[in-house]
C-alpha cells in the first residue's frame, strides 16, 4: 500500500459534489440541517471554514462535546463552488517555494475569497498522523456563495459522531471505523498555489 501524500484533499465526493463538515451550537445547526440551507442568524460576512475531513472535524469539536459545536452537519457542496474556492485560495500562512516573497502573499493574502491551512490529520483516537487535511476559509463573496448557492443539502450527523465516539471508547475500533464516511483523493487538479 502507498504512503498517502503529505498534502492531498481527501473527502466524499461524487461526480458533482463533494462533502464538507462543519460543527455549530444547536441554535444554527439544527435549523440549518432541518431546512436544507444556512438560516439568515448564519453571518454571510464572516469567515467560514469547512473541513472535508470527518476525523478532523471530530478533533476540532471534540466529537460535538465542545460549546458551540454540538451539531456537526455534513454540507453537500457543488464541486464547481468547491473548485472555485480552491483555485482563488491563498495559503493562510507564506510559505517559501510557493510565494515569491512575504510581500507577494500579503497581496494575495488581502486579495483571496478563500485561505487554505493544510493540518494534521487525525486517527480515529484523534491522534495527529504524518499527512495533512486540507481546511479552507471563505470570506467575502466565497462565504455568501457557499451558503446560498454552493449548498446542496445539510445533514445533521451528530448521532453518528456519537455513534463512532461511543464505539471508540469501549475498544471497538473496527465497527468505528465501518461507520466513517468513505473520503478518497480528490481530483482537484493543481495545488501549487496552495502548497500541495
Amino acid at each position: 500500500m502507498s504512503e498517502t501524500p503529505g498534502r492531498q484533499i481527501r473527502a466524499a465526493h461524487t461526480d458533482t459534489t463533494v462533502t464538507v463538515y462543519q460543527a455549530y451550537a444547536p441554535r444554527l445547526g439544527v435549523p440549518a440541517a432541518r431546512d436544507g440551507r444556512f438560516p439568515p442568524a448564519w453571518k454571510r460576512e464572516r469567515m467560514t471554514w469547512i473541513k472535508p475531513s470527518f476525523l478532523w472535524m471530530m478533533y476540532r469539536c471534540g466529537w460535538a462535546t465542545k460549546a458551540d459545536q454540538e451539531t456537526v452537519l455534513a454540507v453537500e457542496i457543488s464541486r464547481e463552488g468547491f473548485d472555485h474556492a480552491l483555485r482563488h485560495a491563498c495559503l493562510s500562512h507564506f510559505e517559501r517555494g510557493t510565494h515569491t516573497d512575504r510581500e507577494a502573499w500579503q497581496r494575495a493574502l488581502r486579495e483571496a475569497p478563500a485561505r487554505v491551512q493544510w493540518d494534521p490529520e487525525r486517527d480515529l483516537h484523534l491522534n495527529p498522523l504524518r499527512h495533512r487535511s486540507l481546511q479552507l476559509g471563505l470570506s467575502g463573496p466565497a462565504s455568501r456563495a457557499y451558503a446560498d448557492e454552493w449548498t446542496v443539502s445539510i445533514r445533521d450527523v451528530t448521532p453518528l459522531a456519537r455513534e463512532i465516539h461511543g464505539l471508540v471508547r469501549s475498544g471497538e475500533e473496527a465497527a468505528a471505523r465501518a461507520l466513517l464516511p468513505v473520503e478518497t483523493p480528490y481530483p482537484a487538479g493543481s495545488l501549487e498555489h496552495l502548497g500541495g
